[in-house]
């Protein structure tokens, strides 16, 4: 056998026992645990819990109710990773029997807002999944889960059991429509230019400011007692036939949304400013029907906003 030691491939580098050397093998990636696994797997392992087979003493159905039971009470809070993929299911499962109770003439989007997630093929950071959502009525389709998926477990084990229909009466005679109503006053808010949200690096995000910011509140509206000035006001006319120019008024600085809130009854609905935790102030108010759609609250809110902000 003849050895030509010119075409030989030159020996791998050194590996120093003591970790002064390069990897043995740099390809390798490091194992992978169950929060870093791509979220579609993770969903995936999530779904596969859920039994499709009965037992002896109970069916299919109450085995996936106690399934769901335990992604709300135990799996969700191991990691960030585990609760949105729990979440993803338990909210997509109770969505329907939430939309049920919505009451007329009250609508509903309790999804959280979509925004750019990693690839599913991507391993997930922990660090770096977000919980909080801008949506609010979120949180109330969250505390429905809560109680629903209680209740469909006491409901299964004994037949002795009574649903507490006062829970859900209190949920959705208040909390759902206060909730829905923040969110179309955010809505409405930025869209005029009146509200701001917070963008994922902490700072805010402001429209231009719309005309129709400038608009007077409604007759039913008793917190303001004068409309803003314009050009054509009798203040403006005297100073233009004197020969002076009015004073333009400036664009409003629009409020933060995190320090709105709404405070709802069957009868009045008024706009909160404040810390949350700490004391809060009305800064608008106004009266509304039993029958009145909360669009139509949440628009009128949205112009007496930016007179309020006007009047500042």
């Amino acid at each position: 056998m003849i050895i030509d030691e010119k075409s030989m491939q030159p020996p791998p580098p050194y590996f120093a026992a003591n970790g002064n050397g390069p990897p043995p093998f740099p390809h390798l990636r490091p194992a992978m645990t169950l929060s870093t696994l791509p979220a579609n797997i993770l969903l995936q392992i999530v779904h596969m819990t859920f039994p499709q087979t009965a037992r002896f003493d109970e069916g299919r159905l109450e085995r996936q109710r106690k399934t769901l039971y335990w992604l709300a009470v135990g799996l969700r809070l191991v990691n960030r990773a585990l609760y949105i993929a729990c979440m993803h299911v338990l909210r997509s499962t109770y969505l329907p029997a939430y939309d049920t109770l919505i009451r007329s003439p009250y609508s509903s989007d309790p999804f959280p807002l979509p925004s750019s997630p990693p690839s599913a093929f991507a391993p997930v950071n922990p660090a770096s999944l977000r919980l909080d959502t801008i949506q609010r009525e979120t949180a109330t389709l969250d505390l429905f889960i809560a109680l629903k998926v209680r209740e469909d477990v006491w409901a299964d084990d004994s037949e002795l059991h009574l649903e507490r229909d006062e829970s859900f009466k209190d949920l959705f005679d208040l909390a759902q429509p206060r909730s829905r109503l923040e969110d179309l006053v955010r809505v409405y808010g930025v869209r005029e230019g009146v509200v701001s949200i917070e963008t994922p690096n902490n700072g805010l995000h402001a429209p231009a400011y719309g005309s129709s910011g400038n608009a007077s509140p409604s007759p039913t509206s008793g917190v303001f007692r004068a409309p803003p000035r314009s050009p054509t006001s009798p203040t403006a006319k005297s100073m233009i036939s004197k020969g002076k120019q009015p004073m333009r008024s400036l664009k409003p600085t629009p409020l933060p949304f995190s320090s709105l809130s709404v405070t709802f009854s069957p009868r009045k609905v008024g706009l909160q400013m404040g810390v949350p935790g700490k004391s809060k102030r009305t800064i608008v108010e106004t009266e509304r029907t039993r029958d009145e759609r909360l669009e139509v609250t949440a628009k009128r809110l949205v112009r007496q906003l930016a007179v309020w902000l006007d009047e500042r």
